[in-house]
């Protein structure tokens, strides 16, 4: 299966979650990381539980601090 995540490219096996997609893509570092799928945010708690489809639009943001 194929997705884009932050505009990249990324190819998956059929079924992945996204925090199997992480481990994968960040190699496991997803502290202060903020996941859109399609232009909609989903909540940490449910990256275990929300499948990939072909095709998905991933967006990655990492909060960052400043002042």
């Amino acid at each position: 299966m194929e997705i884009t995540v932050n505009q990249q490219p990324h190819q998956l096996k059929d079924t992945c979650s996204v925090e199997q997609m992480l481990s994968i893509v960040l190699s496991g570092a997803t502290k202060g990381i903020a996941v859109a799928i399609n232009q909609t945010i989903v909540s940490k708690s449910n990256w275990s539980a929300h499948l990939l489809k072909e095709g998905d639009q991933v967006m990655l943001i990492k909060a960052t601090q400043g002042g």
